[in-house]
């Protein structure tokens, strides 16, 4: 039975004490691709704040690690995110994938984070210079999802 584990977090974690047991949990694996996504230093952002719609956010993230199983060859998945507000320099996000083989293990964390990045269930807004404003996925964040559907 694959290996998953699929988390909505309102404290910080620490990236390696999630990935070094979820890599032990899937022995036998050929590879593992993680993707760890912080707040950002850049152009003075001071906070970022993270709020979601809780009865589709969990259960929307099941349903994408259900869908990454579906298309991908996985061992386990690991996809974990935080809500509430972060500090630069924090985890936002972690997700992993275990499989036999590489390409597997990349494309689904490519893929789930796009997922994240572009369809999730979040608002999102950052603090700068004392005033806070929401942030609207990009153009490239709906171009990068556009391309799993094809």
């Amino acid at each position: 039975m694959p290996m998953r584990d699929i988390r909505l977090l309102h404290e910080m974690f620490i990236p390696g004490t999630l990935i070094g047991p979820f890599t032990q949990a899937n022995p036998g694996l050929g590879g593992v691709c993680t993707f760890v996504g912080e707040v950002r230093h850049d152009h003075g952002v001071e906070a970022l704040e993270l709020t979601h719609y809780e009865p589709l956010t969990l259960p929307g993230m099941h349903d994408l690690a259900d869908r990454a199983f579906e298309r991908f060859e996985l061992m386990g998945l690991l996809m974990v995110h935080r809500v509430g507000l972060m500090r630069p320099g924090e985890p936002i996000v972690c997700v992993s994938a275990a499989a036999i083989h590489r390409r597997d293990a990349i494309d689904a964390v490519d893929f789930c984070m796009d997922h994240l990045k572009g369809a999730a269930w979040f608002w999102k807004r950052e603090k700068r210079g004392g005033v806070w404003h929401w942030i609207e996925p990009r153009e490239q964040d709906h171009a990068d999802l556009a391309r799993w559907r094809a």
